[in-house]
């Protein structure tokens, strides 16, 4: 099958290169970092130039397109106005929706779980309540609703938070958490903060699952089994690598004033599941992502 992949580059996204290019014939798309895109047929792009995108479509011609690429910064730290975010993750989404829906290719859209209201309760299903709190979340959400008015055979994957170890120039917090604690530098981690980790690793598995398995077209939680606060994961690799867990420090959501208050979006994964996708353990996860990178990890007992 003939997969475009947009945000090649990035965390999700040099996963996939690496995946699907086993079986599939990709074409792989960077903006400003390279990732590992050029080890594979890539491009490099950006998404706003429409003129390039629709030159992308007509030649490569994909039955697939999976849009992984956005600007994922939950905090306008002054990198990224408000219109950065739009014309990327809104204006860039509508037009791939279009070009998916010409060409006649399904669309995988990577939206995120902080799309759902984080006061509701805990395990939210793709029917739950929405309230997107930072402008990564909104714009997200927005998208969303552009794949779902354009695109005629699309399936969006509301992702949990993703851990890891990203590829090249790519990190992810959990990739940080580890390099502090092996330097045993002390690290602050939320305790009233929940979400269902899935890996990177696991993400781009599973995706690849979802290609061969055909979904129908709709609205998919993919994340972890497991409800977690992210304190409770710093524990768990404390515990894997045999850090020292005095090195985390509990704090709450009220000592950070400037994160976005998200206190659980941990998603109920059944839908997905309801089609035979399963997915490992959060264990499980955390190991298999250690070994694929090379890095040490004992077991637990």
């Amino acid at each position: 099958m003939k997969i475009l992949i947009t945000g090649g580059s990035g965390l999700l996204g040099q996963y996939l290169n690496l995946f699907l290019s086993k079986k599939h014939e990709i074409l792989t798309l960077y903006n400003s970092n390279t990732g590992n895109c050029q080890q594979f047929n890539s491009r490099n792009i950006d998404l706003r130039d429409e003129i390039g995108l629709k030159k992308i479509f007509s030649e490569f011609q994909p039955k697939l397109v999976i849009h992984s690429a956005a600007i994922t910064s939950t905090l306008l730290d002054g990198k990224y106005s408000l219109k950065d975010y739009f014309q990327v993750n809104v204006l860039a989404t509508e037009n791939i929706a279009r070009l998916s829906s010409i060409s006649k290719s399904r669309l995988i859209y990577i939206s995120t779980d902080l799309v759902y209201d984080g006061n509701r309760g805990s395990f939210q299903t793709e029917n739950s309540k929405l309230n997107p709190v930072s402008p990564y979340a909104e714009s997200k959400l927005i998208g969303e609703e552009k794949v779902r008015a354009y695109s005629d055979d699309y399936l969006i994957l509301r992702l949990a938070l993703m851990i890891g170890f990203g590829l090249n120039h790519s990190v992810c917090h959990f990739q940080t958490m580890y390099e502090n604690l092996l330097k045993n530098k002390s690290v602050k981690l939320f305790t009233d903060q929940f979400r269902s980790p899935i890996s990177l690793l696991e993400a781009a598995s599973v995706i690849e699952k979802i290609i061969d398995s055909n979904l129908p077209s709709g609205i998919f939680n993919l994340g972890g089994h497991e409800r977690i606060s992210r304190f409770e994961l710093g524990l768990m690799l404390v515990n894997s690598i045999r850090a020292d867990k005095d090195l985390l420090i509990p704090i709450s959501l009220e000592e950070a004033p400037q994160v976005p208050t998200v206190k659980d979006v941990s998603l109920n994964i059944d839908k997905l599941k309801s089609y035979g996708i399963e997915v490992n353990t959060l264990e499980k996860m955390i190991y298999d992502s250690m070994i694929f990178n090379n890095k040490k990890i004992f077991p637990s007992k």
